[in-house]
């Protein structure tokens, strides 16, 4: 009983470290010291330490099975879904994920047992590069230092970017109300910690782009933004020094768009490039004044333009915001009849499920209900309701220049043409 114990013990402090590697092979590592332990312990705690452990070791097993049997779906339903066939409640995983019910964790007892090993090097948390990071590698690899602006100046470059694209202000805003509490600046991370300098991912600013998101997006529409850049810089309002600066800015973002363009497209290989200095460099994009509020406006635009293809326009805040979290095909199929009853685990890889809280436990259309709820109450705080002041500020202009130039061929939106 004694070994036994001492491997399901492991086993349980093991999980976390690499589930993927035998449970029994890894505590017969650590026996040892942990088996004089346990025998030291009175009979009944030792006992209620196998009930425990037990409970959780089955816990895990089930939520294995249930990730793959999970995965299995999506993988033929995204395969239906490219063929064009309908797809039906059978497709899907209708059940959550398992939630543990076994006996709580005996913490007087486990303060009695050693610690559990500390994980191998190469099986720590992968790095999550930083704000700070981002600007470096910037810099060290493209020579390129983001032009940072005022808070207000750059709400006001985002606004303009969404209205030329069509944007509504309750979408923009209320996503940034999500995504950033409403109060975060442009250079918002994604669960970034003060104190301990780690973040949760690279998401950053007002849409909460990853890096790989910052590599699609300039792989696919960077060249429009690089020759709008010259544009600018050839207007005759603009001084000497400015326009040299966007001439520049756009031979760096062009050696960029050659990078990008050097990788395969596709999510895996976008992912995997981020994590290089040209990706994690690429990244400081999103915080220049120029090129940020473009960048994620133009991901926006892209989920828009997707759903209106599936036949579904004017979407809500909550409706883009769906999509934005999840990823467009999987934030549209739960909006679809049969997808919204359906639990959110099957539109969400186990690690992006276990990264996204405000998912756990729903079905998609309890999620798009949640989303909203957020909003609401984001869309109240200091900073959304400046961002909302913005877009009402420009939208009074540009209605203010329309009735000036009824009479005429000007055109009103030419200020933010540019």
């Amino acid at each position: 009983m004694l070994k036994r114990l001492v491997i399901l013990f492991a086993a349980i402090c093991l999980a976390a470290v690499a589930p993927s590697r035998s449970f029994e092979a890894r505590a017969q590592q650590q026996q040892t010291p942990l088996q004089e332990a346990i025998a030291k312990l009175p009979p009944q705690e030792q006992a209620t330490l196998k009930a425990y452990e037990a409970a959780r070791l089955a816990f895990l097993r089930r939520t294995d099975q249930y990730w793959h049997q999970t995965e299995l779906k999506r993988k033929k339903r995204k395969a239906k879904l490219a063929a064009g066939r309908t797809v039906g409640k059978a497709d899907y995983v209708t059940e959550q994920p398992p939630v543990y019910k076994g006996p709580e964790r005996p913490a007087e007892i486990m303060a009695k047992l050693p610690k559990p090993p500390q994980p191998p090097v190469a099986e720590t948390t992968e790095h999550v590069p930083i704000v700070d990071e981002f600007r470096q590698r910037a810099e060290e690899v493209y020579g390129f230092k983001p032009d940072e602006v005022e808070e207000d100046d750059f709400m006001i470059s985002y606004a303009m970017e969404a209205i030329k694209l069509g944007l509504s202000r309750d979408q923009v805003v209320r996503l940034y109300a999500l995504e950033t509490g409403g109060m975060g600046t442009h250079d918002l991370q994604s669960g970034y910690n003060r104190r301990t300098r780690h973040a949760a991912s690279t998401a950053l600013g007002y849409a909460q782009l990853l890096a790989a998101n910052t590599i699609e997006q300039v792989r696919k529409d960077g060249e429009e933004f690089a020759l709008r850049l010259e544009h600018r810089a050839a207007e005759d309002d603009v001084s000497y020094g400015r326009a040299e600066t966007l001439r520049a800015k756009a031979a760096i973002l062009r050696r960029m768009i050659a990078d990008a363009r050097k990788v395969a497209d596709n999510w895996p290989a976008h992912v995997a490039y981020a994590r290089t200095p040209n990706g994690i460099g690429m990244h400081a994009l999103n915080l220049d004044g120029d090129l940020g509020p473009w960048l994620q406006v133009v991901k926006l635009k892209g989920i828009a333009e997707y759903a209106a293809k599936k036949g579904m326009t004017g979407l809500s805040g909550a409706q883009l915001e769906l999509m934005n979290l999840a990823g467009p095909s999987n934030g549209f199929e739960m909006m679809h009849p049969v997808g919204k009853k359906m639990p959110t685990s099957n539109f969400f890889e186990r690690k992006g499920y276990g990264r996204n809280p405000v998912a756990a436990g729903k079905t998609g259309e309890q999620l798009l209900a949640k989303l909203d709820e957020i909003m609401d109450r984001n869309v109240q705080k200091e900073r959304a309701q400046r961002f909302a002041q913005i877009f009402d500020n420009i939208g009074q202009r540009i209605a203010k220049q329309r009735t000036q130039a009824a009479a005429g061929s000007w055109d009103p939106l030419s200020f933010i043409r540019r």
